[in-house]
């Protein structure tokens, strides 16, 4: 069996959880079938079953377009590229609505099974227009053609099952496949080295709350901040919080973080996506980590804590309370959610409520101990990349044995 799996991103380009998860899935797969990645970028590779053919948006477009849609104008015509030259694939398997199109129409061009995995669904982001203008109407419809035509749909979540049932009310419930993400868990095991700590300049003989993430609205990384003025004083905060999504989101977390430093001087904010080296390291050592997220489908970010020993504190929703089990891993926090945007109708109450449960655990590091091992226990038990590379072949066997009949 061969796959040809779409992904915008693929390393040493990973920004996001999605690209996180193609990266260990598309390793694990190959120790069982051919994997044929198209990413965007330069990358070109073959080792063993595995090989990857980066690509590049039309020039026309990367170079003489202007304006927030570019974005998804490079997407589509990536998609066109990348459908080119797909001979010998048995099944398609696409990676966020960048890439869903080249599934789309790889099904009808090579008629082969087109399985979908979404790691957010464009209707339930909003802020997502701030991001990409008029160019949301473009991909929001990219998504939708792509969902509706899957042969099968993979949910990284049960609550994203259910989102995705919410947003397309079209799509048949048997179509839908939770498959969770996973954990490379040899790669993310506590440690007791603290370089990176030094080198960051955090200090590691003092407790600190961690946050590792992009500056976006759906990251909820503000409302940290926000929860940052109703901790004591003396509180070390390591902010790892980089690649903001707009200007805008970038210029407002710059004024919290510093009206924050004016009462709370050890805040530590790391201003670029850290590495995985040090993300384990900053994951290892931290009294807890904070996941204030308000749309998580899954939330990969709470495994790599998790499997590091770290207890987490982190907002209810989405697949975070798949992963999270609150009162043993950590503690959930509930908040009013907006139907529209996802956003808390009451931020202030979100960042009280957020900073209540740090402090909890800040104060008791007994507790944080037990959470954490737990937290390993979990991700052991649940979240091995085998078991989910085992469970996405065992889908493409069962799509390609359908065709089969169908055509007879």
């Amino acid at each position: 069996m061969r796959v040809g799996l779409f992904t915008r991103e693929y390393p040493p380009l990973v920004y996001g959880g999605a690209g996180v998860h193609v990266d260990y899935l598309s390793r694990e797969l190959a120790r069982e079938i051919e994997v044929e990645v198209h990413c965007w970028g330069p990358q070109q590779a073959a080792h063993g079953k595995l090989h990857v053919r980066g690509a590049e948006p039309w020039a026309e477009i990367s170079n003489g377009t202007e304006g927030k849609f570019k974005g998804a104008l490079e997407a589509l015509s990536l998609n066109l590229t990348q459908v080119k030259a797909l001979e010998g694939i048995d099944v398609v398997h696409t990676h966020t609505w960048y890439v869903s199109m080249a599934g789309y129409l790889a099904k009808k061009l090579y008629g082969v099974p087109f399985v979908l995995t979404t790691h957010s669904l464009e209707p339930l982001r909003a802020w997502k227009a701030e991001q990409l203008g008029s160019g949301y109407a473009m991909s929001s419809w990219m998504e939708r053609t792509a969902i509706l035509d899957a042969d099968a749909i993979i949910a990284v979540s049960h609550g994203t099952k259910a989102d995705i049932l919410r947003a397309y009310p079209e799509v048949n419930p048997e179509r839908v496949h939770v498959i969770y993400n996973g954990i490379d868990l040899a790669e993310y095991r506590k440690t007791p080295e603290t370089k990176a700590l030094t080198d960051l300049g955090v200090d590691p003989t003092t407790p600190y709350v961690l946050f590792v993430g992009r500056i976006t609205r759906q990251k909820g990384v503000t409302h940290l901040v926000d929860a940052i003025g109703y901790l004591p004083p003396e509180t070390q905060v390591v902010l790892c919080a980089g690649a903001p999504d707009t200007l805008e989101i970038a210029a407002e977390m710059r004024m919290k973080v510093e009206h924050a430093q004016r009462r709370h001087p050890r805040i530590v904010w790391i201003e670029k996506m850290v590495t995985k080296r040090e993300a384990i390291q900053l994951y290892s050592n931290a009294r807890l980590f904070c996941c204030p997220s308000v749309y998580e489908p899954f939330g990969i970010i709470n495994l790599e804590a998790m499997a590091c020993g770290a207890p987490v504190v982190a907002s209810s929703t989405g697949g975070i309370k798949e992963v999270v089990v609150d009162g043993e891993t950590g503690y959930l926090v509930e908040f009013d959610q907006d139907p529209v945007t996802s956003f808390p109708r009451h931020p202030e109450r979100f960042a009280r409520d957020l900073a209540a449960r740090i402090q909890q655990l800040l104060l008791d590091p007994e507790k944080c101990r037990r959470f954490g091992d737990a937290g390993r226990r979990r991700v052991e038990a649940t979240f091995s990349w085998t078991t989910i590379a085992h469970q996405t072949i065992a889908l493409y066997e069962r799509l390609i044995e359908e065709r089969k009949v169908a055509a007879q």
